[in-house]
């Protein structure tokens, strides 16, 4: 599976842990940055990763901050992205069965490589499901995006 990964300096040491076991497990692996612990803006890290979804270069996208958090909040701003903060592998199956989440975020402040890693996998394991009830539902996300997004809305900074 091609698989992006994108972090912030608190993410930057996880994110490049998981890019090498994720290589090892053959996966092909996109990575977004940021290329040291130096100070970045975890919005940045969520941006890159959007465009990476939008444009198809990955199927699925794991981003890395201190807590998880803030990634998610800035990435599920993004048309076409469904992230969600994961710490437990309950939710990162069930959020892509029902969800059809295609963005993990993980805390690296809060989950150690061990637990990442159970999470990824778990994440790149599930699948939608395509039930009725989880695609009216799905369907409804999408509604609210072309709502207050905008039909052709491109991945832009707002003016």
């Amino acid at each position: 599976m091609r698989i992006a990964l994108s972090a912030d300096h608190a993410g930057y040491q996880l994110k490049n842990e998981l890019a090498a076991k994720l290589a090892q497990q053959g996966h092909d692996v996109l990575d977004l940055g940021t290329h040291s612990a130096s100070p970045v803006d975890y919005p940045d890290s969520a941006e890159a990763m959007a465009a990476a979804i939008a444009e198809q270069q990955a199927e699925r996208g794991i981003i890395v901050c201190g807590s998880g958090a803030g990634v998610s909040i800035a990435a599920s701003k993004f048309p076409g992205v469904r992230a969600a903060v994961c710490h437990d592998t309950y939710t990162a199956h069930q959020a892509v069965e029902h969800d059809d989440m295609n963005v993990i975020c993980l805390g690296a402040r809060v989950i150690g490589p061990a637990l990442a890693l159970d999470l990824v996998t778990a994440f790149l394991a599930a699948r939608f499901s395509g039930e009725a009830r989880h695609q009216r539902r799905l369907d409804k996300i999408y509604d609210i995006e072309r709502r207050f997004a905008g039909a052709d809305a491109r991945l832009r900074r707002p003016v």
